[in-house]
């Protein structure tokens, strides 16, 4: 056992003191946090807009400041990039996060001196709650690696830009930087082929012990690992490998393949990171969830996901959500962002602590024609099906057919690059069609009312997302396929990969 996994453990434990503390006083850390943002930020350009003076409750915020989207935020953030100070928060942000919006563009998420170090807190304490829990940390003794986007920066106006994964490569702590890999130049290389065959050359030959990244991107390092070392398994080619830290999207339908890969089932941590605060993580190995971050300068507030769209939708703080009931993500942070909707609908599994899932995109659903399917029962539908076929999907996506060529009526359509297709995708689909039609009511009473017909699948040939995301200029770092859409861009686009 060396040195750093010896003293690991007790900084584990010290830092396990302190979240508990804050972990079972939650509302009171939350009205903390509340107080300080309003008291930090009523001198800015928004808190005299938004009379924060005159703010004493959440009561009187909610009143004062509605929920926006990057889009209605935007004319602050573009005096920010303009290089104007004390906007959305005091002084300028330290880093603008560029991330890819659907109908903005390139999006400027403010990151400030406050905020930064809270990402990197969030990421520590996850794992230190992985090491008090179970005792492990020799892999801390060994290489670690962090597939992440460039670290390179650009400037603009007195304040770094680049992507989040890339901002926090600058931001690894000292304790880590000696293990870790790849090195500064394989990381900084733009094009994402070119750089997980680097990433390969570097790290075939070390000792890996920690690996941490999206899992399709991760997915794809593993296939070019084995691909360099005649077919081994990761375990073969990394013997000590023992703990997959991940985030960004649901681990389950890519877990199959990439144990697959691995050659055994791989301890792993999830964690809840976007530019806009590092949010939640998991801080068991047995409890169901993600541990709500409550005292790192974020506050939060809930929309029921159902009344989203509403010209009035009830709006509630932590203190009066309910479990297994999805709700809007709502965020004010240390970095300037008010009744923000950072676009992700949650559920909480436990209020003591207060423990959530990430069930999808509030704009990733499906309702042509009312049936508001979303993410998490998609997901659920294929994944169960596919569990009890002993089958493994490498991705998916679904999207509506509202005017079908032959006149026939609406569907559904199932675009599924399987690791190995079904032998009888009819079959397979009439079963994955009955698990949906289980989980959304409104989804059964259109099949059963003959509105909808059933939903309509088709097998992708292999590497049809892979090619599909490169022909968007989105291949690896923080770029996910989206699983559901309300229109046919990305459906129209997977046609060309439909196997005959």
């Amino acid at each position: 056992m060396g040195i750093k996994s010896v003293l690991a453990k007790p900084l584990a434990a010290f830092a396990v003191m302190q979240i508990n503390k804050w972990k079972k006083n939650a509302l009171a850390a939350q009205d903390i946090v509340f107080a300080g943002l309003i008291k930090r930020a009523k001198d800015t350009a928004f808190g005299q807009d938004h009379f924060f003076a005159g703010i004493n409750s959440y009561e009187d915020f909610k009143k004062q400041v509605p929920v926006r989207d990057y889009e209605a935020l935007k004319p602050y953030v573009e005096r920010i990039v303009n290089g104007e100070a004390n906007v959305l928060w005091p002084g300028k942000p330290k880093y603008l996060a560029k991330t890819s919006g659907t109908t903005s563009g390139t999006k400027y998420i403010p990151i400030s001196a406050e905020s930064m170090p809270e990402h990197i807190r969030g990421a520590q304490n996850a794992m230190f709650c992985y090491i008090h829990e179970t005792g492990k940390a020799e892999f801390l003794d060994g290489r670690i690696i962090f597939l992440q986007g460039s670290p390179i920066m650009e400037h603009k106006n007195g304040i770094a830009l680049g992507r989040l994964s890339g901002i926090v490569a600058n931001h690894v702590p000292v304790y880590l930087q000696q293990n870790r890999l790849p090195s500064f130049k394989t990381n900084s290389i733009e094009d994402w082929e070119e750089k997980v065959e680097a990433i390969v050359a570097e790290t075939i030959n070390e000792d890996m012990r920690l690996i941490s990244g999206i899992p399709p991107w991760v997915q794809m390092y593993f296939d070019r690992l084995s691909a360099h070392a005649d077919g081994k398994k990761i375990k073969d080619i990394f013997k000590k490998f023992s703990l997959f830290v991940y985030g960004g999207v649901n681990f389950e339908p890519y877990r199959a393949r990439l144990e697959q890969s691995i050659g055994k089932r791989i301890p792993s941590i999830e964690t809840y990171p976007a530019s806009e605060g590092f949010i939640a993580f998991q801080d068991s190995q047995t409890e169901k969830g993600l541990l709500l971050v409550v005292n790192s300068g974020i506050f939060y507030e809930f929309i029921p996901s159902g009344e989203y769209f509403n010209d009035n939708p009830t709006r509630i703080s932590l203190r009066n959500v309910e479990l297994e009931k999805n709700y809007a993500l709502i965020m004010s942070t240390n970095a300037g962002l008010w009744g923000y909707s950072i676009g992700d609908t949650i559920k909480f599994v436990s209020k003591d602590p207060y423990r959530i899932i990430v069930t999808g995109r509030i704009k990733h659903y499906i309702s042509a024609f009312g049936e508001h399917v979303i993410g998490e029962e998609v997901e659920s539908a294929i994944l169960s099906v596919a569990k009890t076929e002993n089958l493994e999907i490498t991705e998916f996506t679904v999207a509506p057919q509202v005017n079908p060529v032959d006149g026939s009526l609406p569907y559904h359509e199932w675009f599924v690059e399987f690791v190995k297709a079904p032998a009888d995708l009819k079959a397979f689909s009439t079963k994955v069609d009955k698990s949906l039609q289980g989980l959304n009511s409104y989804y059964f009473d259109l099949v059963e009312g003959k509105v909808l017909q059933p939903l309509i699948m088709h097998a992708l040939n292999k590497d049809a997302f892979r090619n599909y995301m490169k022909s968007q200029g989105k291949l690896g770092g923080q770029n996910k396929v989206p699983r559901l859409s309300n229109d046919r861009l990305i459906a129209d686009d997977l046609n060309k990969w439909i196997k005959p």
